[in-house]
C-alpha cells in the first residue's frame, strides 16, 4: 500500500501568526470585559482587592481588559505551538 503523499504548507509570516493570536483574543478580550463589568463595579472590586490604590472606574476597566487579553493572547499562542505542523519538526537528520 502506497503512503499518502506529504503536503508541506508554506510558512507564515510573522505578521499572519501575531494576528492570529492577537485580534482573537482581542476580541475575547473585550467580551469579557463587558460582560465581566455589567455584574462587577470596579470601585468595588478595587476596594475589595487594593484598597490603598487610587484606582478609578476608566483604570480600573483598562487593567481589567489587558489581563483578560494576556489570558486569552496566552491561550492562542500555546494553541498555535501545538497546532504546528509535526512534518517541520520530525526531518530526518542529516549526515
Amino acid at each position: 500500500m502506497a503512503s499518502e503523499p506529504r503536503i508541506e504548507h508554506a510558512p507564515r509570516s510573522w505578521t499572519q501568526r501575531l494576528g492570529a493570536i492577537l485580534w482573537p483574543s482581542f476580541f475575547t478580550a473585550g467580551v469579557m470585559t463587558t460582560v465581566f463589568f455589567a455584574f462587577v463595579d470596579p470601585l468595588a472590586l478595587r476596594d475589595i482587592t487594593f484598597p490603598d490604590l487610587e484606582i478609578g472606574r476608566g483604570l480600573g476597566y483598562t487593567i481589567c481588559f489587558f489581563l483578560f487579553w494576556a489570558a486569552t493572547a496566552s491561550s492562542s499562542l500555546f494553541t498555535w505551538i501545538l497546532l504546528r505542523p509535526a512534518s517541520r519538526f520530525n526531518q530526518p537528520l542529516k549526515d
